[in-house]
């Protein structure tokens, strides 16, 4: 016979516990899907069945830690349960409350950002200490918003003098001359995800007046060959569809008192053929140069929608099998 553990809770704070449940109770059908453990509220009481302890303790961690972060001040966001959850899975001795609230990164008056994983502190940490910093995983990590936050935070507190947005113009199964227009509007749509972090994070006519005086740039790969950009942070999304070649190219373009991100995912390279990627080359080329960091993420910092992590990690299942029997076959 299974053995069932059980636990409650009893809040006082009503506005509080409001919040903690969250809209129609989503924040605690979020905690049950995340650990398994039932959750029954009755008034200001909740309580707690499983038939594993770990997950009950875990659940029970989580609430009474969000608990005091509501009543500290602090706003709860469903991504904020999810990345609470993740955080104490990985170290039950976390303090959600410093992890939140301590290490809150101011990027505008619009917009700050808190590190919701381990991993990304240690990327914010390195592009802060760090010239030139490689972030390297899945969809849905951050990577890219996050360089935009500090980049931004970094112009608006006069730092640098200019952002520099660039992607390489390359997309599974499209062309750019099968696309409308002179050539600017053909890669406007490839570039469309920075302009989207842009916009998070700072209004929109800042942005716009931005643009048009050239403080922030938003260009394709190709429009950086021959340049030398001093004071400026520099920022490569989607580095895995660079070539060797335009990697070295854009690297070399950084000026005095600059600072250069790049990101990647090369498990989702779309190069043409047989083409090697700039971005898995330079793992190894860079790799103890002094002054650059590689920080690498997984599936356990996807911070989009909780199924965005389930689908990363099925696919490197599959990918793991497929190298397995291609394997057994070769034997």
């Amino acid at each position: 016979m299974t053995q069932n553990f059980e636990d409650s809770l009893e809040f006082h704070d009503m506005s509080s516990i409001q919040d903690l449940f969250g809209p129609q109770g989503r924040h605690l059908r979020m905690i049950h899907a995340g650990t398994g453990v039932f959750i029954e509220t009755r008034g200001s009481s909740i309580f707690l069945r499983s038939s594993d302890q770990i997950r009950l303790n875990l659940a029970k961690s989580c609430l009474v830690q969000l608990y005091g972060l509501i009543r500290s001040g602090y706003r709860l966001y469903p991504q904020d349960v999810e990345a609470a959850l993740r955080i104490i899975e990985d170290d039950p001795e976390a303090d959600i409350k410093k992890v939140f609230k301590k290490e809150v990164f101011i990027v505008s008056n619009k917009k700050t950002v808190v590190p919701k994983s381990a991993t990304q502190r240690q990327y914010l940490q390195a592009i802060k200490a760090r010239d030139l910093v490689f972030g390297v995983g899945p969809a849905g990590t951050g990577k890219t918003y996050l360089a935009v936050a500090v980049a931004v935070s970094y112009l608006t507190q006069k730092m640098v003098k200019r952002i520099i947005l660039v992607r390489p113009a390359v997309e599974a199964g499209e062309k750019l001359g099968f696309l409308p227009g002179d050539l600017m509007e053909k890669v406007n749509p490839y570039l469309r995800p920075l302009y989207d972090a842009l916009h998070d994070m700072l209004d929109f006519r800042k942005v716009q007046e931005m643009l048009e005086t050239g403080v922030i740039e938003v260009a394709p790969l190709a429009f950086m060959r021959g340049r030398t950009l001093n004071e400026s942070f520099i920022i490569l999304d989607e580095a895995q569809n660079t070539t060797p070649e335009q990697m070295k190219m854009f690297l070399t373009r950084m000026g005095l008192g600059s600072k250069a991100v790049v990101t990647g995912d090369v498990t989702q390279v779309d190069l043409p053929g047989t083409s090697i990627s700039g971005l898995v080359q330079t793992q190894n080329v860079l790799s103890g140069v002094e002054g650059i960091e590689f920080v690498y993420f997984n599936e356990k910092d996807v911070i989009r929608h909780s199924l965005v992590g389930r689908i990363v990690h099925a696919y490197d299942k599959f990918d793991r099998e497929k190298l397995r029997a291609k394997s057994d076959n070769a034997d």
